[in-house]
Parts: C-alpha cells; structure tokens; sequence
C-alpha cells in the first residue's frame, strides 16, 4: 500500500494483483492501517464502504 499525502489517496495492491485507490483517507486512517496486526482486517473494517473508490487499470 501507498499513501499520497497531497492528494489524501491510499492506493491498495492486493497479492491477486489488483490495485484500488481510496480517495479522501485521513493519513491517521494510513496510519492505523499500516501498524494493524492484520491489514485486510483493517481495510474491511475500517476503509471500504467508508471512503470513495476507484479501480485502477
């Protein structure tokens, strides 16, 4: 995962290889995710449903 401080964009590439970036993420939200024990967990939990979305080609 990548965070973009400018934009507020963090940009998850999971192991299948698909790329999503979710638009208008607090950095503490990267934060928390980036020390949770379990990243997907967290992402679940506290980021899709929660924060705009895109597909990335």
């Amino acid at each position: 995962m990548h965070y973009d401080r400018d934009t507020a964009t963090l940009r998850v590439i999971f192991v299948s290889g698909l790329i999503y970036d979710y638009k208008n993420v607090p950095e503490e939200v990267y934060q928390a995710m980036k020390t949770s024990f379990s990243k997907g967990i967290y992402l679940n939990k506290h980021i899709k449903g929660h924060y705009e979305y895109e597909k990335v080609n």
